[in-house]
C-alpha cells in the first residue's frame, strides 16, 4: 500500500513529526507581472502533492536585478522561449507572466513515491517568487548543511559567474577587465581575484558597487563615464586588456569593451540585452585588432568542457565559490513579498540604491 502525502511538523521538543496532509490545502502566494512596471500578488490553492511530488515552503528568494527587470520594464522580445529545462517557466514570454528563479524553501510534503529523507530539507529551485509550490525532486537542488538560506540565494548568479570564468579562460599574468559591477559583476570579480592576474579593473556608474568591488579584490574600479581614460592608462595604452567581460547589462557598454581592448583581445558578452539593440562600432582599429566576441549563457556548458564537465559538477563549484566570497555581504534590502511593488519600483528609479533584494515568506 503507497504512502500518503505526509508534512513535517514541530513539537516542543523541536524534533520533527509526520501529519498526514490527506485534506490539506496550502494558499500559496504567487507574484505576477501584468504589465509593463506593474506586478501583483496573487492567491492560488494547492492540493496535495501527486506521488512523485515534493511542496516546497519558500523562506527567501532574490530578485534579479538584470533579466528580471527587464521583464518588469516590459523589455522582453516577443515570443522568446524561455528555458525549457525549467518546469517552473511557462513557454513563452507575455504578460501576465510569473519570473524569478532564486528561491529556497525547505520540503514540507512528499508524495507516495518521494524519498522520506526529503522531508524538511532545505533546497534551492529556478522558481518564480512564490510562498509555496509543488515540484519534482529532479528540479530541486539541495543546500549544503553549512551554508545559510541568504547565502543559497545567491546559487543561481553564482553559477553564471563561474560559467563567465570558464568561457573567459583568464591566463595567469593577464589584464583583465569587468565592464558592471552589479551581483553578477560582483561574483565574477570576487572568483577572477582570486587568478594570479597583472591587473583585474572593474568599471561601474555607481559608487557603492565600485567600492564593493575593491572589497572583493579588483584591483582599481572606476566609473565609465569619467574615469575611463585612467583604465585605459592602468592597461597601457598600446596593449588593452587581454580579455574584457560585459555584463553591465548596457548595450553601449560594448562600445567601451572594444575601446579598451587590444590585439586578439577576447570580449565576452554575459549581459542579456533583451529587446534592446547593441550598435557597435567595428571600424578601425577594432576590426585591425582581430578581436574574439563571444557571448556567454549559462543554460549551457562550453563543448570544450563537455568532456568533464556537467551542471552537477559546475553547481558543486558555485557552492565552493559561495562559501569562499559570502556573498550575503552584498544583500542591502530583505522585505517581504508583499512589499514587492514598492520594492520593484525602488530597483527602476534609483537601481544605484540597490545592490541585492531578497524577498522574505511568512
Amino acid at each position: 500500500m503507497g504512502r500518503r502525502a505526509v508534512s513535517i511538523i514541530m513539537t516542543r521538543s523541536d524534533k520533527p513529526t509526520l501529519q498526514s496532509l490527506d485534506t490539506a490545502v496550502t494558499t500559496a502566494e504567487q507574484l505576477w507581472f501584468t504589465a509593463p512596471r506593474c506586478v501583483e500578488l496573487r492567491h492560488a490553492s494547492l492540493g496535495n502533492p501527486g506521488p512523485a511530488q515534493l511542496l516546497i515552503q519558500t523562506r527567501c528568494s532574490a530578485i534579479s536585478a538584470g533579466t528580471e527587470m527587464l521583464v518588469y520594464r516590459g523589455q522582453m522580445p516577443e515570443q522568446m522561449a524561455l528555458d525549457a529545462s525549467f518546469e517552473s517557466m511557462q513557454s513563452t514570454l507575455g504578460y501576465p507572466l510569473q519570473y524569478g528563479y532564486a528561491c529556497v524553501g525547505k520540503v514540507i510534503a512528499i508524495g507516495s513515491e518521494v524519498e522520506p529523507a526529503w522531508l524538511g530539507k532545505r533546497v534551492f529551485s529556478f522558481q518564480p517568487h512564490v510562498s509555496h509550490y509543488l515540484t519534482n525532486a529532479d528540479q530541486l537542488i539541495v543546500v549544503p548543511d553549512d551554508i545559510d538560506d541568504m547565502a543559497a540565494v545567491f546559487l543561481a548568479n553564482m553559477e553564471t559567474a563561474v560559467n563567465l570564468a570558464h568561457d573567459g579562460a583568464p591566463v595567469i599574468g593577464e589584464q583583465v577587465v569587468v565592464l558592471g559591477q552589479g551581483i553578477v559583476g560582483l561574483l565574477l570579480a570576487g572568483i577572477l581575484a582570486q587568478f594570479p592576474l597583472k591587473n583585474l579593473l572593474t568599471l561601474d556608474g555607481f559608487s557603492q558597487r565600485r567600492a564593493f568591488s575593491l572589497a572583493v579584490g579588483a584591483h582599481a574600479s572606476f566609473d565609465p563615464l569619467t574615469q575611463s581614460d585612467l583604465a585605459r592608462h592602468r592597461l597601457g595604452q598600446q596593449d588593452g586588456a587581454d580579455l574584457i567581460y560585459e555584463v553591465s547589462g548596457v548595450p553601449q557598454a560594448l562600445n567601451l569593451a572594444v575601446d579598451l581592448s587590444g590585439f586578439e583581445s577576447r570580449i565576452v558578452i554575459g549581459s542579456w540585452y533583451g529587446n534592446k539593440s547593441a550598435v557597435i562600432a567595428l571600424g578601425g582599429d577594432a576590426h585591425r585588432n582581430r578581436l574574439q566576441i563571444s557571448t556567454s549563457q549559462v543554460s549551457t556548458l562550453a563543448s570544450s568542457l563537455r568532456g568533464r564537465w556537467d551542471k552537477p559538477r559546475r553547481f558543486d563549484t558555485a557552492w565552493d565559490m559561495i562559501r569562499r566570497l559570502q556573498p550575503e555581504k552584498l544583500i542591502s534590502h530583505q522585505q517581504p513579498i508583499t512589499d514587492a511593488a514598492a520594492l520593484y519600483h525602488l530597483l527602476d528609479t534609483n537601481p544605484g540604491d540597490v545592490l541585492q533584494a531578497v524577498f522574505l515568506y511568512q
